[in-house]
C-alpha cells in the first residue's frame, strides 16, 4: 500500500506538469510538433534504457528501495530545471533528467511490488498499484486544470511547475514506512548470459511483440496536440487528459483481478485491439464530441495492459533475474519510443495530423494478432 502511495503522490506531481508539457514547448518557444516529438523521444528513451540496469542492479545487490528512493528523489531536481529554462533545450535537459530518476525507480519499485502479491495475486497487486499510481495522474491534472487559466502566461506554468514539487516531497516521505523483503538465500546470483539462454520462449515473443507495438505508440503529448487541433483550448485538452487517467484509475484493478481468473493473454490481446480501435478514433474525428469518448476507452487500454503485462513478466521470469527482466521491457519500449515518436512528428508534419493515428492503429493490430497466434493461455503453458 505504502508503494501505491509513493507513487500516487509522486503522479499528482508529475502530472501537475506532463501534459502542459506540449503546450508549453508551443506556446513559450513556437516549437514544431516534430520537435515536440524529438524532446518526449530522447526523454523517455533515456528512461528506458535505464531500467534493464536498474532491475539488474536490483537483483544484483537486493537493495531496491535506495535505487527507488533515489529515482523519485531526481524529480525534484526535474521541477527546478523547469522554473528556470529559458529555452527549449532547457526543457529538454529538464525532461532528461526527469527521466533519469524514472529510469532508475521503476524496476525496483515493480519489484517490490511483485513481492508483496499474494499467491495467485499478481494481477491483482499490480492493478492496485496502478489505480493509485493512475488516480494520482489524475489529481494531478485536475489540478493543473484548475490553477491554470485559460490565456496562462509563461509566468503561470512556471508558478504550476513549482507548486508541482509538493507532493512529490510528500511522496518522498511515504519511503520512511516501506520495508524491504530480503533476498531469499535459495536464489542464486543473478548471470545475465545464462539466464538470457532459459528465458520462457512466451516471454521472449511478448518482449519482441512490444517493441513492435510501441513503434506506433507515440508520446501522449500528440493525443494533446491532436486535441488541439480539434479546437481545444489548452485547459481544456488537460481535462481531456484527466477523464484517460480516471477510466484508467477505475478499471486497473477488477481487470488485474480478472488477468488472474482467466490469465494475461486474453487482457494484453484485448487491450492491444482496443489500442488500434482508440488510435483510430483520434484519427477519425472530426468533431470534438468523440475526442471525449476516445479518451475515456484509452484509458481502459491502459488498465488493460499497463499493470498485466507486468504481472506476467514477474509471473514467467527467472526468479533471480525479476528486476532485470521487468526492467528489460521497459528498456526495449524505449528503444522504440525515439523512432516512434520522431516519426509521429515527422508524419503528423508531412502527411497530416491524422497520419500517426492510422500508422500506431495498424502496428497495435498486428501486435494483438501476433499475440493471439503465438502466447499461449496460462493452461497451455503448464501442461
Amino acid at each position: 500500500m505504502y508503494l501505491g502511495l509513493v507513487s500516487f503522490f509522486a503522479d499528482i506531481s508529475a502530472e501537475m506538469v506532463y501534459p502542459l508539457i506540449p503546450l508549453y514547448l508551443t506556446t513559450a518557444f513556437g516549437v514544431t510538433p516534430a520537435l515536440v516529438g524529438l524532446v518526449e523521444g530522447v526523454a523517455e528513451s533515456v528512461a528506458s534504457l535505464l531500467k534493464v540496469f536498474s532491475g539488474y542492479l536490483s537483483d544484483r545487490f537486493q537493495r531496491k528501495k535506495p535505487l527507488a528512493f533515489a529515482g523519485y528523489a531526481t524529480g525534484l531536481l526535474y521541477k527546478l530545471g523547469l522554473v528556470f529554462a529559458s529555452s527549449w533545450t532547457g526543457i529538454l535537459l529538464s525532461r532528461v533528467i526527469d527521466r533519469v530518476g524514472k529510469g532508475l525507480r521503476t524496476s525496483p519499485r515493480d519489484v517490490m511490488v511483485a513481492e508483496s502479491a499474494d499467491s495467485g495475486g499478481m494481477g491483482k497487486a499490480f492493478g492496485v498499484h496502478k489505480a493509485l499510481d493512475m488516480a494520482g495522474a489524475g489529481l494531478g491534472i485536475l489540478l493543473a486544470w484548475l490553477l491554470l487559466g485559460n490565456d496562462a502566461s509563461v509566468a503561470d506554468y512556471k508558478s504550476l511547475f513549482a507548486l508541482s514539487a509538493i507532493p512529490l516531497v510528500l511522496a518522498l516521505c511515504m519511503f520512511f514506512f516501506i520495508k524491504e523483503k530480503n533476498r531469499s538465500q535459495a536464489l542464486p546470483k543473478p548471470n545475465l548470459l545464462a539466464g538470457a539462454r532459459k528465458l520462457d520462449s512466451q516471454l521472449r515473443l511478448y518482449l519482441l511483440v512490444v517493441t513492435l507495438f510501441t513503434l506506433g505508440n507515440s508520446s501522449n503529448a500528440f493525443l494533446l496536440l491532436r486535441a488541439r487541433n480539434l479546437g481545444f483550448s489548452s485547459r481544456e485538452a488537460i481535462l481531456l487528459y484527466f477523464v484517460y487517467h480516471a477510466s484508467a484509475s477505475l478499471l486497473s484493478i477488477p481487470l488485474g483481478r480478472l488477468s488472474d481468473r482467466v490469465g494475461r493473454k486474453a487482457l494484453l490481446v484485448g487491450g492491444y485491439g482496443l489500442f488500434s480501435l482508440v488510435y483510430m478514433g483520434f484519427a477519425l474525428a472530426r468533431g470534438r464530441d468523440m475526442l471525449w469518448a476516445v479518451f475515456l476507452l484509452y484509458g481502459a487500454f491502459t488498465a488493460m495492459t499497463a499493470g498485466v503485462e507486468r504481472a506476467f513478466i514477474a509471473d514467467i521470469a527467472p526468479p533471480e533475474l525479476k528486476g532485470t527482466m521487468l526492467g528489460l521491457h521497459g528498456t526495449l519500449q524505449g528503444i522504440a519510443l525515439l523512432p516512434a515518436s520522431l516519426l509521429a512528428g515527422l508524419l503528423w508534419n508531412w502527411v497530416g495530423t491524422t497520419a500517426p493515428f492510422y500508422w500506431g492503429a495498424g502496428l497495435s493490430l498486428l501486435a494483438a494478432v501476433i499475440l493471439a497466434l503465438g502466447m499461449k493461455t496460462h493452461r497451455e503453458r503448464t501442461t
